[in-house]
């Protein structure tokens, strides 16, 4: 118990600013995830799980006992959603057929699919922004709105082996980054900024190991 304790209580106090080692711990096993994803490794589900309890405790701190607590509903219910899309990622991965021990083949979504991801993307934002807004989320709730959404996408994206996740992720990050930092979540902001350069590498690695369309179908089936 003491461990747990010390695990909720410690921060890193920088002048008048202070940081969790819960925040700084939940994005170094984020990274680590992102890192197993960009080659296609399955540990990289477990991982993340990690991370992302850690971190749905930073985000909802004031259901933790945190005072002056700045709550984040799209970062931590998003938190949630990563463990439930994780799980299914974690499975889906240890059974297609494409896969080896250890890795999946990427693969470009179908333009269909495409279409289907940018309407989810722009309509859910619409449809959560005021849901966060009557519940007390930090401002602007659109781009936590935004953040949730996306999250969700390209962590689904991920689980299907679309190369086209990773361009969402850039997506998220792009509004990620002021929105974390103004609401004090120093760490998670820089890791963003860490994230959007890696992100973008994911990418082009992801596009130079993809299927051919004609082996995408065999994928796809």
């Amino acid at each position: 118990m003491d461990i747990v304790h010390w695990l909720f209580d410690a921060q890193i106090r920088f002048g008048s600013q202070s940081i969790y080692w819960r925040e700084l711990l939940g994005n170094v096993f984020g990274l680590a995830s992102a890192l197993g994803g960009m080659r296609r490794r399955i540990w990289a589900w477990p991982v993340g799980i990690v991370g992302n309890v850690l971190l749905f405790t930073v985000f909802l701190g004031s259901a933790f006992g945190e005072p002056n607590a700045v709550n984040l509903l799209g970062q931590a219910g998003r938190q949630i959603v990563f463990i439930i899309v994780s799980v299914y990622g974690w499975y889906r991965w240890t059974r297609r057929s494409d896969t080896t021990s250890t890795s999946i083949t990427p693969h470009w979504a179908s333009w269909r699919e495409r279409i289907g991801l940018v309407v989810v993307m722009v309509g859910g934002t619409a449809i959560l922004t005021p849901v966060f807004t009557a519940l007390g989320s930090y401002s602007p709730q659109w781009s936590d709105a935004w953040i949730f959404m996306g999250s969700v996408l390209a962590t689904y994206g991920m689980a299907k082996g679309w190369v086209e996740f990773w361009l969402i992720w850039v997506a998220v990050d792009v509004v990620g980054v002021p929105l974390l930092f103004s609401a004090g979540f120093y760490a998670t902001g820089l890791m963003y900024v860490v994230y959007g350069v890696f992100t973008l590498t994911g990418f082009f690695v992801w596009r130079n190991r993809r299927v051919r369309p004609s082996s995408a179908i065999l994928v796809e089936g």
